[in-house]
């Protein structure tokens, strides 16, 4: 490649990825050869060059497709959506960061901060990926940034059992993966989704086999990303393992990644690839095998969580159930499919960074993750607990926010569908109703349960900040859903 080609590349769209690339060296540089007092500055430097990432990526809004690099990087309509999920949860996660009150409870925090900037660097880069090696750089990028997250805290037992399941199990899901795109590079000859799409579609029936195992390896290494049942053993021990912001940006910005990668190779891919015997696309036959385990997701992280103390296990548990309820547009497929997607994930980004965040308020103050700490918060801090009481009303799918907009289309669009997924939508509603049990016993701990000291929980600007704007985002895409529907239309 000589330099006038590279210079016919149309850089700029990559403005958002090198501006949190640069961000990321020059806060590792800081972190080594800075000065002690420069390093509590990290985390604004961090949030600074996520303000201007987003700033550049509305810039690009309405953009013509554009691919660079040989097809391996692509800016489309998919890509920009998706990115911005990715940078306002980020957003909030750095603030959460800011909001820390208590001790120091990780020793290396230049390494946390630029850790995520560069887990955030891979998850961008999967939304740009027209390029099997290029998805999964990114994919790594995430994953490797990610295991070394969960266990910076070197003195929490918890920590180091979480980061070593999740090296073991990431590990087992990165072979996984990589055996699966070997076989559909295997029928195609390529590495480039569009050849790949191309020669799949050339195939018709022949490839079928072949194709066949490799749709369910990589379902299968893909599953471990959005924690879904049987491949969701780690969430919990991660979750309760990592320090609080770290278990939101796996619950929220890792979730995300791995739906984009499904919806990038799935529908891009074995859609393109016909089964003979039923005249039919690969994916669409397939439906009966991710219809299982979305029902088996969203039942085991239902039930599951109704048995925990650990708020953070028990949001982690939630989180699997939402998986479950997310992959359901997968199966009905409608023209709204992607629509409700996005939408669900961009709801639960504010209802998911909120309820952590008022956690994470919590767990400095009492030094506690057990349910416990809601005990008696109306009567201590009112403000408080009717802000939980919305997240908590969102996850469950309670009229009036974001999680139930994000629900309602999914379940009309699985009745819709042709086929209509009555088992689905009936599943959805059904765990649902479940998940109010544990959702409502957090409840009873706050209005009910007398507290048992009298001190008032202290929230700084800092951490008011945040929790106001996922408050925003999940009363307003609930009551006016159409302004982000319409923007992403």
């Amino acid at each position: 490649m000589d330099l006038q080609t590279l210079r016919s590349f149309e850089w700029g769209m990559m403005a958002p990825e090198f501006t949190i690339l640069i961000a990321g060296i020059l806060l590792s540089l800081i972190d080594l050869f800075g000065k002690k007092q420069w390093k509590g500055h990290l985390p604004w430097l961090a949030i600074i060059s996520i303000g201007i990432s987003i700033l550049f990526l509305g810039f690009q809004a309405g953009h013509q497709d554009v691919s660079i690099l040989y097809d391996t990087y692509i800016f489309d309509s998919f890509s920009f959506y998706f990115k911005f999920i990715l940078l306002l949860g980020s957003f909030l996660i750095f603030l959460m960061i800011l909001s820390r009150t208590a001790h120091q409870e990780i020793e290396d925090r230049g390494e946390y901060v630029y850790l995520l900037l560069a887990g955030l660097l891979g998850t961008m880069m999967m939304a740009s990926s027209a390029d099997l090696i290029t998805l999964f750089v990114g994919l790594e990028l995430l994953s490797l940034s990610s295991y070394i997250m969960v266990g910076l805290r070197k003195q929490h037992a918890h920590s180091n059992e979480g980061a070593l399941k999740y090296v073991i199990n990431g590990g087992i899901a990165t072979a996984f993966t990589l055996f699966g795109m070997s076989y559909v590079y295997g029928v195609s000859g390529s590495t480039k989704l569009v050849d790949i799409s191309r020669e799949m579609s050339g195939s018709l029936g022949s490839g079928e086999p072949v194709a066949l195992i490799g749709f369910i390896i990589l379902f299968i290494g893909l599953g471990f990303k959005i924690s879904t049942v049987p491949f969701h053993m780690w969430t919990p021990d991660v979750y309760q393992g990592a320090a609080t912001p770290v278990s939101a940006f796996l619950s929220v910005i890792s979730k995300a990644a791995g739906f984009m990668i499904i919806i990038r190779l799935f529908w891009d891919l074995f859609h393109s690839i016909g089964v003979a015997a039923e005249n039919e696309a690969l994916f669409e036959a397939m439906f009966g095998f991710v219809a299982t385990v979305s029902i088996l997701t969203m039942v085991v992280g239902n039930i599951i969580a109704l048995r925990q103390r650990n708020m953070k296990r028990l949001l982690a548990y939630s989180s699997i159930g939402h998986a479950g309820y997310i992959l359901i547009p997968l199966v009905s497929l409608t023209p709204m499919s992607l629509e409700n997607i996005w939408f669900y994930l961009l709801a639960y980004v504010f209802m998911t960074i909120g309820a952590f965040m008022v956690v994470y308020i919590l767990e400095q103050q009492k030094e506690s993750e057990d349910l416990s700490i809601f005990t008696g918060l109306y009567k201590k801090s009112p403000e408080l607990a009717v802000v939980m009481t919305i997240f908590l009303a969102s996850l469950a799918g309670i009229p009036g926010t974001a999680g139930f907009v994000g629900k309602l289309n999914i379940f009309i669009g699985a009745v819709i569908a042709n086929p209509a997924q009555y088992l689905l939508a009936g599943m959805m509603a059904l765990m649902t109703v479940i998940s109010y049990i544990y959702y409502f016993n957090i409840f009873v701990q706050m209005f009910i349960r007398r507290p048992q000291e009298e001190e008032r929980p202290r929230i700084t600007v800092l951490q008011w900040t945040p929790l106001l704007l996922c408050l925003i985002g999940t009363i307003g895409l609930g009551i006016f859903p159409f302004l982000a529907l319409n923007f992403f239309s």
